[in-house]
């Protein structure tokens, strides 16, 4: 009976009888959905412990934490040394894992597939562009050739030149070689800048984290997923978003499923007759649904890799994510869930139950179509089992005492690595001369690097007074305290500020004509550190209001008529000494007349 895992209970005549599922419908995958608090978890809990005493290797994902520090209380003496406790709060015995380590040619497209399904789904679609995609594949594909490589590197590759150089010294593929030395060093600073900014900031806020730091910089993983796999071990990952925070949560469970994933596919070398089953449970599994989880569920059943995913409701999941799951999953579980999903799932339980049946199920009462000998059966009713009865005598002090012994590692040893490997950062980057990468527009490593805890003792190459620095003095090159330095950065500013601009005296020249210009306002007046501004000086370069004065408009000249006629009589005059004739005299008459009218 052993082959058959019991999760339900059905009555039929008043006669309950429980049933489950067997072995081999179980590389179809088994998908729970239901609201918060109807027991999805429990019924997982059942299964995982049933695995567990029957000698089966699994994994089980919990982002909560309190189903996996549950199951450590089932798990027999006899399973003691084959359990695996993945606790990132653990920050004394941190466990080293590392993504990039020992990748296959074949494989790394597929490591690049998850980190960037990691990575997208963590810094959401206002982040997320295209540009960003581009580098960040570069960048995870050229530090996968590079040994020692871990996801600390991403942010280094990009800031370091010194470090650049290396990994592409690694680098065979032709394609990446070709795009860092191509392309990318010829970006401007200002191009180099904006496109590398966002990825600098999204990964620096989990290397940042000395929780996360810890079990991703490590260069030597102690967890041979593998190995997990192929010897039926036990791995408990406790991802509580309480102790670790929710993205860390999110990007801990994904990384732990990818390389599930690769140690899976990479049993293609062994007969499928030799593969043993492994049963992947992950609860509330939208936290780590990426894009590449598709792959999973469409191809790990011939690896052997058996999922058991639940989740509280459809919308959680992307398009991509949701066809996979109702496209290759052979048992499907339904606890109460909302009205939008029992119309959805009506489609896959008519006629037998309708969407209002799916709305009004009870606690612990679910419908279900289970995969039968590979062929999906008809839709029934049933309820979950209760709890299975804890152990007389409890082992997790001892499970987690032996899972830190052979898997974790001294944090004083981790963080020692990880500053010495830090600190390598920052000596490039202070050693780099001014403009040495600049075709390339790379940022000063120590701005995106983690700081490190180490200060070095020196003196103050000015003033003789004690400093620290963040990196060990040579004795060639001069170092400076605080002050000394403000005070050469602010005589080098004074130095670069210009002269003040004289105040000039205008004066205005006098003209025949009386025609006033207004007078301009006069040049500000530029202060310099050197010389000190005169009060009169401020108040006459100030803005003032402009004043209309009187002179502003030319006045306009009174005519004199009594000086006019006297003009024109005197002209008329001159005209007559010539002795016009009677028609002119008499003309001239009548404009004299008109003259004396004026």
């Amino acid at each position: 009976m052993s082959d058959i895992t019991f999760f339900g209970e059905t009555t039929f005549r008043n006669r309950r009888r429980r049933f489950g599922i067997k072995a081999d419908d179980r590389r179809r995958h088994f998908y729970v959905i239901g609201k918060t608090g109807m027991g999805k978890t429990a019924m997982m809990e059942n299964m995982a412990i049933q695995d567990i005493r029957n000698g089966k290797g699994i994994a089980f994902i919990d982002p909560h934490g309190e189903a996996a520090e549950k199951i450590l209380n089932f798990i027999p003496a006899s399973r003691i040394n084959d359990v695996v406790y993945f606790n990132p709060g653990d920050l004394d015995f941190p466990i080293a894992f590392n993504v990039m380590e020992s990748v296959g040619k074949k494989y790394r497209h597929l490591v690049v597939s998850g980190l960037m399904g990691v990575f997208k789904k963590i810094f959401g679609p206002e982040v997320w562009s295209a540009r960003m995609e581009y580098i960040l594949n570069y960048a995870i594909l050229a530090l996968l050739e590079y040994p020692g490589s871990t996801l600390l590197g991403i942010n280094r590759i990009l800031a370091d030149p010194n470090y650049r150089k290396k990994v592409l010294e690694k680098v065979t593929d032709s394609t990446v070689k070709s795009f860092w030395v191509n392309e990318f060093a010829k970006y401007s600073q200002k191009y180099e800048t904006e496109a590398t900014a966002a990825i600098q900031n999204k990964v620096g806020q989990f290397i940042s984290d000395p929780l996360i730091r810890n079990f991703i910089g490590q260069v030597k993983a102690s967890i041979n997923f593998r190995e997990i796999m192929d010897t039926k071990k036990i791995l408990i990952a406790n991802l509580s978003k309480g102790r670790i925070g929710e993205e860390n949560s999110s990007l801990s469970g994904a990384l732990l499923i990818t390389k599930l994933q690769l140690a899976a596919m990479s049993r293609v070398e062994i007969p499928e007759e030799e593969r043993n089953d492994f049963y992947l449970y992950v609860d509330e599994f939208q936290n780590f649904a990426t894009e590449s989880f598709a792959i999973i569920l469409s191809e790990a059943r011939k690896y052997r890799l058996d999922l058991i995913l639940g989740h509280q409701y459809i919308n959680q999941m992307d398009e991509t994510v949701r066809d996979a799951v109702f496209g290759n999953v052979g048992t499907l579980v339904v606890f109460r869930v909302g009205a939008e999903d029992a119309e959805f799932l009506e489609k896959e339980f008519s006629p037998y139950f309708l969407a209002t049946d799916i709305v009004n199920l009870k606690k612990y009462s679910i419908y279900v179509k289970l995969m039968i000998n590979g062929l999906s059966s008809k839709p029934f009713s049933a309820e979950t089992l209760p709890p299975l009865p804890a152990l007389e005598q409890s082992s997790v002090e001892k499970i987690i005492a032996v899972s830190r012994e052979r898997y974790g590692n001294p944090r004083e040893a981790v963080e020692k690595r990880i500053t010495d490997w830090t600190e390598s950062i920052t000596l490039s980057g202070v050693a780099q001369p001014a403009g040495a990468n600049q075709s390339a527009g790379a940022f000063p490593a120590r701005m995106s690097s983690p700081q490190s805890s180490i200060l070095y003792d020196a003196k103050c190459s000015a003033c003789g007074k004690d400093t620290k620095l963040i990196f060990p003095p040579d004795g060639k090159r001069p170092v400076y305290c605080k002050v000394c330095l403000k005070k050469m950065e602010k005589e080098r500013m004074e130095k670069l500020a210009p002269a003040p601009t004289p105040v000039l005296a205008r004066v205005i020249a006098p003209t025949t004509a009386p025609v006033p210009v207004p007078t301009p306002a006069p040049a500000p007046v530029i202060s310099s550190p050197n010389e000190p501004v005169k009060l009169e000086q401020i108040s006459f370069s100030s803005s003032k209001k402009y004043e209309k004065k009187e002179y502003d408009k030319p006045k306009r000249k009174e005519i004199n008529l009594g000086e006019l006629k006297k003009l024109l009589h005197d002209s008329l005059g001159k005209l007559n000494e010539g002795k016009p004739s009677s028609t002119e005299a008499t003309e001239g008459n009548q404009d004299n007349e008109g003259f004396k009218k004026l």
